[in-house]
């Protein structure tokens, strides 16, 4: 049903789809989902008590180890009341504004998480390259700032989004392809001019991921150049960094694909854009706490004690 608003007529709900052409095995799938969440709010809340209860982890690394597991559980939660209501209680609607909200918090948490990669880069760079200099720069209070700028800067660039959603008549239905609500996914059931929309998306695309993974690149070259003169001593100083390397792997792979997707196979079945952008969302919260949980050493016996002293 669409109301008037304004000169514009938007629907006053829009209708989740899940996965197009999964009609069966829907329990199967919802099961898949909360195994996922809860994997992820335990994972992140995990590496958050440790290192707020264990004083050796107050260290600028796991700082900034807990911005991402903090921005972690904030994907996972703005994406769990829809997932769970269209899947596990067939319930596909949501209401417009509530949607434009969910879809606001969806794409800060995952820009924000493009800057805390680069945070953590940054940290790698210094403890590697200027060891002795390391507690005198990221200092607590750099520390903050820096989280501060993080999600200053992907508050104030996707605050326009709904704004500029909100503008737009819809006049192809309300059926979206998602258990979520995304901006690209918006703009293929709007209709009039999405030409602003567009250019500003991908404006913030390259002056958030353009930037952020560019100078993520530029920090691991220059950690190869000028730390370590040896090939023994350079492969050294990238397994301090093997972590990194793979939460940046397990944020950017998945994140590309989805972009390629979006652009070059517009006319793939719906369900390969639903399963990838499934995964750009789902993995990395997922993963990042297994990741640094089995390669960082620190935190996997602080998670082993935490889990042991709970049971006795």
């Amino acid at each position: 049903m669409l109301g008037l608003n304004g000169t514009s007529f938007q629907p006053d709900t829009l209708q989740l789809t899940g996965i197009p052409g999964v009609q069966t095995g829907q329990a199967w799938v919802a099961l898949i989902f909360c195994i996922l969440y809860l994997i992820s709010i335990i994972g992140n809340l995990s590496i958050l008590a440790l290192v707020i209860q264990e004083s050796a982890l107050h260290q600028p690394m796991y700082y900034f180890l807990s911005m991402l597991s903090l921005n972690d559980l904030g994907v996972s939660l703005s994406t769990l009341p829809t997932v769970l209501a269209t899947f596990c209680f067939n319930y596909r609607h949501v209401g417009f504004d509530a949607c434009l909200v969910q879809m606001f918090f969806i794409h800060t948490f995952s820009f924000m998480e493009s800057g805390i990669l680069l945070a953590m880069s940054f940290d790698r760079f210094v403890a590697i390259c200027d060891p002795l200099r390391y507690a005198t720069v990221l200092t607590n209070s750099r520390i903050l700032a820096m989280g501060l700028g993080i999600l200053t800067k992907s508050f104030t660039t996707l605050f326009p989004f709904p704004f500029l959603v909100k503008r737009l008549p819809f006049c192809k239905g309300n059926v979206l392809h998602h258990s979520y609500c995304l901006h690209p996914d918006l703009m293929k059931v709007a209709c009039g001019d999405v030409h602003v929309n567009n250019i500003y998306g991908l404006f913030v695309v390259i002056f958030t991921y353009g930037v952020d993974s560019t100078f993520i690149l530029l920090s691991y070259a220059l950690i190869l150049r000028l730390s370590i003169s040896s090939g023994e001593g350079r492969w050294k100083a990238l397994n301090t960094c093997v972590s990194h390397i793979c939460a940046v792997l397990v944020y950017y792979v998945p994140m590309i694909g989805v972009s390629v997707m979006h652009r070059a196979a517009k006319h793939a079945s719906p369900i390969i854009h639903t399963l990838m952008s499934s995964i750009y969302l789902f993995v990395p919260p997922v993963l990042n706490p297994i990741i640094y949980s089995v390669k960082t050493q620190p935190i996997r016996e602080g998670i082993v004690t935490l889990f042991s002293s709970k049971r006795e």
